[in-house]
């Protein structure tokens, strides 16, 4: 289903719930998943370089 992105944080979920949602066994049994933390923590790397490299600030 498409969902329309405004804001990073919104992002940040859809990406983290689509993971979780495409890639099960990533989750534990306990609810953490690594998997999708390091795709998130990669992410937010990406960007800030971006942002720096373009002289402007995303809300993280």
């Amino acid at each position: 289903m498409y969902h329309q992105i405004h804001t990073y944080t919104e992002l940040r979920q859809q990406i983290h719930d689509d993971l979780r949602i495409q890639h099960p066994e990533w989750v534990k049994s306990n609810g953490e998943c690594p998997t999708c933390d390091s795709y998130e923590s990669r992410l937010t790397e990406m960007l800030g370089a971006l942002t720096q490299a373009r002289g402007t600030t995303v809300q993280v």
